[in-house]
């Protein structure tokens, strides 16, 4: 057997004519760190309304009131727009049911009364306006 040729993979010859024993296997070979494929990129679209009006928000911060306003006018701003809402739409119906029954008060006082109900209607369609 030639010794420069040994069959074990685990001995190797030193310089100065020994043989030893290679720990490190010979089949080790470094191998580059496993790469993943970078995932896919995360796109975050926000459809909605319009932004709220933040005047108050702003006025409120500028100031320097705090966040106490701040919540008030994100909290009590949409719910004061409600309320005067509903409120102008009642008045509306209201608006609208004197005007149907003033109507109706001088059509019937026309169509009942004769010559002097005619008068009183002129007179008080002439107050109305």
């Amino acid at each position: 057997m030639d010794p420069e040729r040994l069959p074990v993979p685990g001995v190797v010859r030193l310089p100065d004519g020994r043989f030893v024993y290679d720990d490190t296997p010979a089949t080790i070979v470094p191998t580059a760190p496993q790469q993943y494929p970078a995932p896919a990129p995360v796109v975050v679209q926000h459809i909605h309304h319009a932004p709220p009006d933040r005047t108050v928000q702003r006025i409120a911060l500028g100031s320097g009131v705090g966040a106490g306003a701040v919540v008030a006018g994100v909290y009590f701003g949409p719910l004061l727009v409600g309320v005067l809402t509903a409120m102008a739409a009642n008045l509306a119906m209201l608006a609208f049911l004197a005007a149907v029954m003033a109507w109706g008060v001088v059509t019937i006082v026309r169509s009942v009364g004769g010559s002097d109900g005619k008068a009183a209607a002129k007179r008080l369609g002439r107050k109305g306006r």
